[in-house]
């Protein structure tokens, strides 16, 4: 079977990424529970893998040849459930379940629940590990498909990273791309402060990968970096992507205090507004 998906402008993934964010800020409202800056800081680069990079098929979620797309922080699923509603997993009205009693959009995702979900999350840094056993599968199997893995660095505080990091680099698992969210921000402070990560970038390369290092708000870079990483023979990929928290919302970018806060129906007003004066900014823009 064939990847039949079509590949979208930059305009549009632009406006997929503008959309997803005003379904973020409505979940959100509605469960009034959940994260909320990772989520709309994500929203650009879910965009560009949902309607750009992977190869998968909504109308048959278990499709052999599909990519796999891992999330080990769990917690901004929003962003996920948005993009795989969009995509046409499920009914975009189920979005209004989130974390409500019976719902199969759980506060993190459960991979039997729902379809597109590949692993089940919430404890951070166990995401990783499962990406590498899955690649280290696709090897055996000498299999096509490449396996992503979203990150948040946050979760490079834990253990756990670092012994998947290494066995990764042992394997040199090319057919293995990490997209880190590299916002500075988690639910304590910013990284920095609370357990500094720098230089982070030549610890992954000590263990043995490539890295790029983007905008992960642009999501020109967010493809080319993607497709970048299938140039690398010899190594798994990290892509650093720098982004903004809470972005495309004013009033709650780089505040860390929105990592685990939602808004309130002002707020989210507010929000929803920005968001739409953003569509025509982006429609301008590509005029």
């Amino acid at each position: 079977m064939e990847d039949k998906n079509q590949k979208l402008s930059i305009k549009e993934i632009e406006l997929k990424a503008n959309d997803i964010r005003k379904d973020i800020i409505s979940m959100l409202l509605e469960a009034q529970s959940g994260h909320t800056a990772g989520p709309l800081g994500m929203a650009d680069v879910f965009a560009a893998l949902y309607f750009n990079i992977l190869k998968h098929d909504p109308k048959n979620p278990s499709w052999p040849g599909r990519d796999r797309m891992v999330l080990s922080c769990g917690h901004i699923c929003p962003v996920l459930y948005a993009a795989l509603a969009e995509s046409g997993y499920f009914p975009k009205e189920e979005l209004m379940t989130l974390r409500k009693l019976g719902s199969r959009l759980q506060g993190h995702p459960h991979n039997l629940d729902l379809p597109g979900i590949e692993n089940s999350s919430g404890p951070l840094a166990q995401g990783l590990s499962q990406a590498v056993g899955m690649a280290i599968a696709a090897k055996m199997d000498h299999a096509q498909h490449r396996i992503y893995c979203v990150c948040s660095d946050g979760e490079q505080d834990e253990g756990q990273i670092w012994e998947a990091l290494m066995l990764a680099g042992k394997k040199r698992l090319n057919n293995l791309t990490v997209i880190l969210d590299r916002n500075n921000i988690q639910i304590d402070g910013y990284t920095e402060d609370v357990m500094p990560l720098e230089p982070l970038r030549a610890k992954y390369e000590a263990f043995n990968w490539h890295v790029i290092e983007i905008d992960g708000n642009n999501p020109r870079e967010v493809i080319d970096a993607c497709n970048a990483a299938k140039a690398i023979f010899e190594k798994p990929v990290l892509i650093m992507a720098h982004t903004i928290p809470g972005k495309g919302v004013g009033f709650m970018e780089f505040n860390y205090e929105w990592h685990g806060m939602v808004p309130k129906e002002p707020e989210a007003e507010k929000a929803l507004a920005e968001l739409r004066t953003l569509r025509g900014a982006i429609q301008s823009e590509h005029e």
